[in-house]
């Protein structure tokens, strides 16, 4: 692929708009497309093999728009279906950044909370990431079910979500956690309704910066960054195309520069006899 081919950029919705927020900020020479699966999300309460399925039809998708990299903008898909995916397409493939070395830094008691989805939790990623780095460190992790549900409906804040981030952040503030891993690129999204729980004492780590740097270095690496031209971004979604534009205007206004994306809605079975 050349210079000038785009970045693909994928979630099981809406969450990982905070990783194109930061490429837009750290990569502003680079064509970006974003694919959110809308129509399926949640993943994290799926059978391991169907987000993995998932995985393969949103990446032939990016087969054929000719993407330099795919950057999974999803904890879920990053633990289970990375290393296939880095084993099957020709073009680059960046997981989203565990945030365990961020947490190590900011930690002073070496007791570190992760809130992701209950496949990411069951799959015991980020406990693995930190026992490489420092076998001490204590981690507590807690699925939390209905945050992705809460926010893909664009509550974001009110006496439903404080519920729900209340019933399950307090028992990992009364284990004595100092720092926390947003380990799902929805969770940012409510970050500020996390802090008022947990007290402002417990660091957060959101990985969405880390997870753009990881592929920076690794297309400057190859000679692949593009230079002396302006992105292009294009929002693609499989369902709810009105939802997500409101939805995405929002979080990304500021990063966007007064750019308008091009919004579009995908059916992935279209693309299924694809050849990688």
């Amino acid at each position: 692929m050349g210079n000038n081919a785009p970045i693909g950029v994928f979630d099981s919705g809406l969450g990982g708009l905070t990783v194109v927020k930061e490429m837009l900020n750290l990569l502003p020479g680079e064509d970006i497309i974003y694919f959110g699966d809308t129509a399926r999300t949640p993943y994290g309460s799926r059978p391991p093999a169907e987000i993995i399925m998932f995985m393969h039809e949103i990446l032939r998708f990016f087969t054929v728009q000719k993407v330099k990299m795919a950057v999974f903008a999803c904890n879920t898909m990053t633990a289970l279906g990375l290393e296939e995916a880095k084993r099957t397409y020709s073009f680059f493939t960046v997981g989203v950044n565990t945030g365990v070395k961020a947490a190590l830094k900011v930690t002073r008691s070496k007791q570190i909370g992760v809130i992701a989805t209950q496949a990411t939790v069951a799959s015991g990623y980020h406990g693995r990431s930190i026992r490489r780095i420092d076998a001490g460190a204590a981690i507590f992790p807690q699925a939390c079910p209905k945050f992705v549900p809460l926010i893909e409906q664009g509550k974001l804040d009110g006496a439903e979500v404080e519920a729900a981030v209340a019933e399950y952040l307090v028992p990992l503030k009364e284990a004595g956690i100092d720092s926390l891993i947003l380990g799902c690129t929805h969770y940012p999204f409510i970050s500020p309704i996390i802090t008022r729980v947990l007290g402002t004492s417990v660091s957060l780590v959101d990985p969405a910066r880390e997870t753009v740097v990881d592929a920076r270095d690794l297309l400057a690496k190859h000679g692949q960054l593009a230079v002396n031209r302006q992105g292009t971004v294009r929002l693609c979604f499989s369902a709810d195309l009105d939802r997500v534009q409101r939805f995405a205007g929002k979080v990304l206004s500021l990063a966007l520069r007064g750019a308008e994306p091009n919004y579009e809605l995908v059916n992935l079975q279209e693309y299924s006899s694809c050849q990688v």
